[in-house]
């Protein structure tokens, strides 16, 4: 593809501004506890969040902001905004709360983006019992999981996202992506089982 010139149809991160929210260092940097090791094998205890973007048909925005588990692949939090600020980030870890079960205290990594630096971050995840963690300065491959997720969904979703209008729109959809991967989506590295069927069938057995 190289020597012909040749771009693929599909979603092209270099063609679609990849977000960076890496802003220097703004407040405190987390260690990498991780070190690209993404081998857990119960859920809850290992999770995974960033912070990505899409162009919706209207030509405006649209913010994700997302937690996975790594054990299982399940996003356990997922939000939108058009703007990538506090009120993103805190809703995804109030919904984290709501999911979350009692006696858990995972690790949760990260990049360095400047929200996950900031002291209300780093109160409300304390405050939740998580461990921080964070990759190394524009190292994308330190958060592994979360970059497959968000191009995965990018790639199998490109024409929905282009016909969504408004964040309204995008949001319905986003939604509705999220709960199809929890529940449908099936994967060789959950034994061909979706993610809520492997963390409830495999894992808790």
């Amino acid at each position: 593809m190289n020597e012909l010139g040749v771009q693929p149809a599909m979603y092209n991160r270099r063609k679609n501004n990849h977000y960076s929210s890496y802003k220097g260092t703004v407040g405190k940097v987390a260690d990498n506890l991780l070190n690209q090791t993404f081998d857990a094998t119960s859920s809850f205890t290992v999770l995974h969040t960033d912070v990505s973007q899409v162009r919706l048909g209207d030509s405006t925005w649209a913010y994700m902001s997302v937690i996975l588990d790594q054990a299982t692949k399940e996003v356990l939090a997922a939000s939108v905004s058009q703007s990538s600020n506090k009120l993103l980030i805190m809703d995804t870890l109030s919904q984290l709360e709501d999911n979350l079960p009692n006696n858990f205290n995972p690790i949760i990594h990260s990049d360095q983006g400047w929200h996950y630096q900031l002291e209300y971050y780093r109160k409300k995840i304390d405050s939740l019992g998580l461990i921080q963690s964070m990759s190394r300065k524009g190292n994308c491959l330190d958060n592994a999981p979360m970059e497959s997720f968000f191009h995965l969904f990018k790639v199998e979703s490109q024409p929905e996202i282009k016909k969504c209008k408004n964040i309204s729109q995008f949001t319905q959809f986003f939604n509705k992506y999220v709960n199809w991967y929890n529940n449908d989506q099936i994967s060789n590295k959950t034994k061909n089982m979706s993610p809520v069927d492997y963390r409830t069938h495999v894992l808790a057995a």
